[in-house]
């Protein structure tokens, strides 16, 4: 129902400004691609009757447009290798803090075992590549918020950055790119001028934005919507293990009863 209900509301933004709606498949984990759940997503937004140019975008096609940008932050001395697994980034972050983690929008905030380590001449593709955040972040980064929940203009210093954020990884060993290089480039791509989201994803903006900054790329506008919830106060989506639409559907709901449910 989380899903239904940000779709619906991108579509429905797109429509009153005569814009696009664009879908776009987000499948550089291949792990976790199957396509039957594929199929699902175009079958339910087409019930709810979204509409979409097609083909779409799919991210696994575009593999070369991610390693020419991660090669542009290569060459700017931005990015170094990490070796580090989980259970080392868990360690080395508690080890002063007392078992206190500090989490930012990608996880646990790196705390920079591998940031000093020297760099090879070329830049591999066998490891995970992480952004340098104190290099990176050199001036504040700011966005236009259009969100019922944040409205205005979104600003964060370069030392929250680095305390807050840390050095993120952009490129993951055996995907080549990340979730959060890949939606910047593909934004910049398709010329998206306005992105509606769940605020769960609005302090991951801040890393979208600032590769904008150093790619060079158009930062669009943001709308970022609070989350459908349950009676319980959990939210409603599949992550979470909530019912799929198609369940609603058997049941005999309509898309303007799922529609209405969500407050559209």
């Amino acid at each position: 129902m989380g899903h239904a209900y940000s779709a619906c509301l991108a579509h429905d933004a797109a429509k009153a400004a005569k814009g696009t709606f664009l879908l776009r498949i987000e499948d550089i984990d291949q792990s976790r691609v199957r396509p039957d759940w594929e199929a699902q997503i175009f079958d339910d937004l087409a019930w709810l009757g979204l509409q979409w140019p097609r083909p779409v975008m799919r991210q696994s096609q575009r593999l070369p447009a991610y390693h020419a940008a991660l090669q542009k932050l290569w060459d700017a001395d931005l990015l170094y290798p990490c070796n580090c697994n989980r259970r080392d980034i868990r360690e080395a972050a508690t080890a002063p803090q007392d078992g206190n983690l500090q989490i930012g929008p990608d996880g646990i905030v790196y705390p920079g075992t591998c940031r000093d380590t020297p760099r090879p001449a070329q830049m591999p593709m066998d490891t995970a590549l992480r952004l340098n955040m104190r290099e990176a972040a050199q001036r504040s980064v700011i966005f236009e918020e259009t969100g019922s929940l944040h409205s205005g203009i979104s600003q964060t210093s370069p030392d929250d950055m680095v305390t807050q954020i840390g050095d993120i990884v952009l490129s993951r060993r055996g995907m080549g790119t990340s979730y959060h290089l890949a939606v910047t480039v593909d934004d910049a791509t398709q010329n998206v001028t306005d992105v509606i989201r769940g605020a769960d994803l609005f302090e991951a903006t801040r890393i979208h934005v600032l590769l904008q900054m150093l790619l060079g790329l158009p930062t669009p506008r943001y709308h970022h919507h609070a989350l459908i919830r349950d009676d319980a106060g959990k939210r409603l989506a599949k992550r979470d293990d909530a019912r799929a639409i198609a369940k609603y559907r058997a049941d005999g709901l309509s898309p303007a009863e799922i529609r209405q449910r969500v407050g559209l």
